[in-house]
């Protein structure tokens, strides 16, 4: 299981990881944040395979990508 948690105060909205994610598992919030953009949040935790892509091409680097370790 992996998921992503982004970071609203540094978050600005561009929607390049929205674009980025192969599962189409990110979205953009329909509120603003305390800056003043809409962020991007994972909207489909089922689908997420922690692929990291979305963190690559954040310019914000607002986003951290977490993976359960294999036992």
């Amino acid at each position: 299981m992996a998921k992503i948690e982004v970071d609203e105060t540094r978050c600005k909205g561009c929607e390049l990881c929205a674009a980025a994610c192969a599962k189409k598992c990110i979205a953009m919030s329909k509120t603003f944040s305390a800056t003043g953009y809409y962020p991007a949040f994972l909207c489909a935790p089922e689908l997420c395979s922690g692929c990291g892509l979305c963190a690559q091409v954040c310019p914000d680097l607002a986003i951290s990508v977490f993976k359960e370790a294999v036992r």
